[in-house]
């Protein structure tokens, strides 16, 4: 099998997925039309989570990488197995989006995600900015 010689830093990501534009305006109380506006230039990293459907957001070219600060929305909803999950919504400490971080109890991969009129939001912080 031959590795990739690319390293992180040159992982360009990926847009976020219509499902997930979703998730994060029915998170942050605003419409996928608004959060479209705010999220031009934001890619994403699925995150190594099991299948559980965790992103982080990639930053601008600033060299630094970026450090967690504290979540800004909270929400959860039973998986179509009727297991539960958690979803966080995280900034970093420029107030940056860091990562969407979903925490299915049993550790299992999702069988559904989510749809925005399933959750049940516990509580939203308004984050300064998106991204970078």
């Amino acid at each position: 099998m031959e590795r990739s010689t690319l390293d992180e830093s040159q992982n360009p990501g990926r847009s976020l997925r219509a499902e997930e534009k979703a998730v994060l305006a029915a998170l942050l109380g605003t419409s996928v039309e608004v959060l479209n506006q705010r999220l031009k230039s934001c890619a994403v990293e699925d995150m190594a989570d099991g299948g559980m459907g965790s992103v982080r957001f990639l930053q601008g070219s600033s060299g630094e990488s970026p450090v967690f600060d504290k979540a800004v929305a909270e929400a959860e909803y039973a998986d179509a197995d009727g297991v539960g999950v958690s979803i966080v919504l995280n900034v970093d400490q420029q107030g940056n989006l860091f990562e969407l971080d979903f925490w299915k109890v049993d550790f299992s991969p999702l069988r559904e995600y989510p749809r925005p009129e399933l959750l049940i939001v516990k509580r939203v912080y308004l984050a300064s900015r998106y991204c970078a």
